[in-house]
């Protein structure tokens, strides 16, 4: 067990500019090491963490003069080993990156692997990649994936990059792009799903997201790429980040997505592990598109060797019918290599 500290004052602390657009849980999770992230939510909720004499929410982001006062706490010391990720996927993550600026760094996402600890999880991309990058003075997350999705992932290499992709997240000036396999032969066309999400329903002992008429609004649109018996590969742009949208919706609409075993048809699953050895979740965050320090980023990650292989299978048998008028400010063959580009 490791040794432990107390602080029996309250501290003040005036945040800096180099913090300033941070999460205020984020900085706390940092700035008091060996803190659980439950003992952090717990004093934010107590309203024990004040911020310019205020109670406030984990997720409020700090500015540059902001006055914080932390409770006395009770710590344990880090660890004398620095946190070292197994070499394999330390190895893996380093191959994924596929656009790197001095405000930005975007990597290909693996599928089941967490962007973050918590929740039963030791580690995830951020403490992976902070590890691998010990003299980054800052490195934080944008957005976020679900453990199970593959593809584009973006981190702000300096506050000011963190502030302004937030912003331009907010003002719905990214444009995120997802590949996904739903069950059945789609006869959609192009389709919207305007329909309110809300989260944490307790269905069986498990925490889910429903689409319910009092939630928060969520915007999902949806376009064919190539439609077979069995199942149909959709291009899928989200107006709206809420937790599962994609899953939630396309089950909404009755077609769930392959290999989704929360919100999936089981049969269905079954069948494309058996028949077109699907063992994974099939969404793919393909593409992101952003405005970014009076420059326009894009970048584009493909599918991997297991999703590819699903889709040649499907195509082995002669598909009923196929969209390729897509719009698209991306090169064509969303399955093909690795490319990144900023204009």
């Amino acid at each position: 067990m490791p040794a432990s500290t107390s602080s029996n004052r309250v501290r003040y602390l005036e945040i800096a500019p180099e913090h300033t657009g941070q999460r205020l849980d984020n900085f706390l999770l940092r700035e008091l090491k060996g803190a659980p992230k439950s003992l952090i939510y717990r004093i934010l909720r107590t309203g024990e963490v004040r911020l310019n004499g205020g109670r406030v929410q984990p997720r409020h982001r700090l500015q540059t003069g902001d006055v914080l006062r932390i409770p006395p706490l009770r710590l344990a010391e880090p660890e004398d080993q620095p946190f070292r990720p197994p070499s394999g996927l330390a190895e893996r993550l380093q191959e994924a990156v596929i656009y790197e600026d001095r405000d930005l760094l975007v990597l290909d996402k693996p599928a089941g692997l967490a962007v973050h600890k918590g929740s039963g999880v030791d580690y995830g991309i951020i403490e992976i990649l902070r590890a691998l990058r010990p003299e980054e003075p800052f490195l934080e997350l944008a957005h976020r994936l679900d453990r199970e999705t593959s593809g584009c992932l973006m981190l702000a290499r300096t506050p000011t990059a963190l502030r302004h992709i937030q912003e331009a997240f907010r003002d719905g000036r990214v444009e995120k792009r997802y590949l996904a396999l739903a069950r059945g032969h789609w006869n959609l066309g192009a389709h919207e799903v305007n329909q309110p999400l809300r989260r944490n329903i307790l269905r069986g002992g498990e925490r889910m997201v429903e689409a319910l008429d009092d939630g928060k609004p969520a915007l999902t649109r949806f376009r064919p790429v190539s439609l077979h018996a069995t199942a149909s590969l959709l291009e899928i742009r989200i107006a709206t980040g809420r937790t599962h949208q994609i899953r939630v919706h396309a089950a909404h609409i009755g077609y769930p997505l392959a290999g989704d075993d929360k919100y999936g048809d089981a049969v269905f699953n079954r069948t494309m592990a058996e028949g077109y050895r699907l063992r994974r979740l099939f969404l793919h965050a393909h593409s992101l598109n952003l405005p970014l320090g009076g420059r326009e980023i894009a970048v584009s990650a493909p599918l991997d060797a297991e999703l590819k292989a699903v889709l040649d299978l499907l195509g082995s048998a002669k598909p009923r019918g196929h969209s390729s008028n897509l719009s698209s400010p991306w090169p064509a063959s969303p399955a093909g290599g690795k490319r990144s580009f900023k204009r």
